[in-house]
C-alpha cells in the first residue's frame, strides 16, 4: 500500500473532507531554537485533528458489503471523530469504543457525527480489545486507528502537502502514539526526498515505539502515564513497524511538564489551542541538535476540553514563575497581615489567595504561619518580592502551590 501512487491517490481522496492547513512560519519558535520553524496546523481540521485523513481514505477502499456491515473502531478521541465523520459521509453505521478517561469534548463530538459511543477501559489498548470482541460478535468491519496500511497512507498525505508548500524542508517532527501518522509521513517523505530527516516524538510516559526500536521488535509497555491522552498507547502497530523502523531517523521523548510550557507558548505566541499530543513536536523543537534548518512541526490535533485546558494553564503559570506560594511566620497580633500585604503591594505583587494557620506553633504570640499565593511578572519579579519580605525579617519559604 505504501507506494507513491497510493499516496497520490489518497491525497486526491482526502481533499473531499479536509481543510487546507497551510504552513505557519513561527518567528517565536525559530528565534528560540535557531532553526526556521514552520507549523503544520492539523488542529484546524474540521474534526479538530488529522485523523480524518486515514479514516476517510480507509473507508473509501472498503467494498459496499464491508461498509454495510457497520464500522467499529477504538480510539482515545481523534480517530473516533475521523471514523464517525467519514462513516457519516458514506452513510455507514459506526460504533466507537473509547477509554473511560477520554476528554468529554471528544466523546460529545464523536456522538455529534451520529456514531454510537461505548466507554470501556482506562487506556486505548483495553478499549481496542473490547472493540475487537464487539466486531467479532456483531460482524462489524474494524477500522484500526494506526496498524493499517491504508490508514497510514491516508495520514501520510500530510507529507505531500508539506513538500508542495516547502519543497526544501529538511526536518519533519511527527507525534507518535501507535505509529500510523509517523509511518505515513516518514515513508512518503523518504520517497520524495531520501535525505530528509523525519523525527518521531513520544511522551516519556508512553514511549512504546522508542522501546520497540531498542528491542528491535514490537514491544508492549507494562503501563502508560501521560497527559498526552491521544498518544497513550502501550503497543505500537505490528504491520506498520517495518516501515517506521526503516524510515524514521530518530525518536525524541518529551516530559508532561514540557507539554504544559508548550501549550502556553502556542496560546501566547500563535493564538492556537493545541492538545497535549499535538504539542509533542513543539516541545521537541528545543531538543533538536540541528541548527539553521527548515523544520516542520506537525500539530496533530486541537481537541482539548476546557477543564484540561484550565489545569494546563494554571500549571504553566506556576512553571513560569508567574504564580507562586510563599510561607512566612509572623506574630499573631493586629496589623501584621496588613504590614505583609503592604510590602507585597509596594513591589507590585498581586495576592490571589491567603491561608492563615494559627496552629503551626504552640506559642501563637511568637508565630503563626501565613501562606500567600501571588501573581507576578516572572522569575525576576518573584525574587524581588521574596527579597522584600526577607529584608523585613519574615524569612519567606517557597512552598508547593495549589490553586
Amino acid at each position: 500500500m505504501l507506494t507513491l501512487d497510493k499516496f497520490e491517490e489518497a491525497s486526491e481522496k482526502v481533499r473531499e473532507v479536509t481543510l487546507e492547513t497551510k504552513l505557519v512560519y513561527s518567528d517565536y519558535l525559530s528565534n528560540l531554537t535557531g532553526n526556521k520553524v514552520y507549523l503544520k496546523p492539523e488542529n484546524m481540521q474540521f474534526t479538530g485533528a488529522y485523523k480524518v485523513r486515514g479514516a476517510y481514505y480507509k473507508i473509501s477502499t472498503l467494498t459496499d458489503e464491508e461498509r454495510a456491515k457497520g464500522l467499529i473502531t477504538a480510539s482515545a478521541g481523534n480517530h473516533a471523530q475521523g471514523v464517525a465523520y467519514a462513516a457519516k459521509c458514506y452513510g455507514c453505521k459506526a460504533t466507537i469504543v473509547m477509554p473511560t478517561t477520554t476528554p468529554l469534548i471528544k466523546v460529545n463530538r464523536t456522538k455529534s457525527y451520529g456514531a454510537d459511543v461505548v466507554l470501556y477501559g482506562d487506556v486505548y489498548d483495553e478499549a481496542c480489545a473490547h472493540a475487537l470482541d464487539l466486531a467479532k460478535e456483531h460482524g462489524y468491519t474494524f477500522i484500526h486507528p494506526f496498524d493499517d496500511l491504508a490508514v497510514a497512507t491516508g495520514q501520510g498525505t500530510i507529507a505531500m502537502e508539506i513538500f508542495k508548500e516547502l519543497p526544501l524542508v529538511e526536518y519533519i517532527l511527527v507525534p507518535i502514539g501507535g505509529g500510523g501518522l509517523a509511518t505515513g509521513v516518514s515513508t512518503l517523505a523518504k520517497l520524495l526526498n531520501p535525505k530528509i530527516k523525519v523525527i518521531g516524538v513520544e511522551p516519556a510516559g508512553a514511549n512504546c515505539m522508542q522501546v520497540s526500536f531498542k528491542e528491535g521488535k514490537v514491544t508492549t509497555l507494562p503501563s502508560v502515564n501521560t497527559i498526552a491522552d491521544g498518544t497513550a498507547v502501550k503497543t505500537p502497530g505490528e504491520k506498520i513497524f517495518p516501515y517506521i523502523k526503516k524510515n524514521l531517523d530518530d525518536i525524541i521523548t518529551v516530559e508532561d511538564d514540557e507539554l504544559i510550557v508548550a501549550f502556553l507558548d502556542m496560546v501566547e505566541n500563535h493564538k492556537m489551542i493545541v492538545e497535549n499530543s499535538g504539542l509533542l513536536t513543539v516541545a521537541a523543537l528545543k531538543k533538536l541538535k540541528a541548527k539553521n534548518k527548515r523544520v516542520v512541526s506537525i500539530l496533530s490535533g486541537g481537541n482539548m476540553d476546557v477543564i484540561t485546558m484550565s489545569s494546563v494553564v494554571q500549571q504553566g503559570l506556576i512553571f513560569r514563575d508567574r504564580i507562586f506560594t510563599v510561607s512566612v511566620l509572623l506574630p499573631d497580633k493586629p496589623g501584621e497581615l496588613c504590614k505583609v500585604s503592604g510590602l507585597i503591594a509596594d513591589v507590585q505583587g498581586n495576592v490571589i489567595k491567603l491561608e492563615h494557620n494559627q496552629f503551626v506553633s504552640t506559642n501563637r504570640s511568637a508565630a503563626v504561619e501565613l501562606r500567600i499565593t501571588l501573581e507576578c511578572f516572572g522569575t525576576e519579579h518573584k525574587e524581588q518580592i521574596m527579597g522584600a519580605l526577607e529584608k523585613e525579617g519574615y524569612r519567606p519559604k517557597l512552598v508547593r502551590t495549589t490553586l
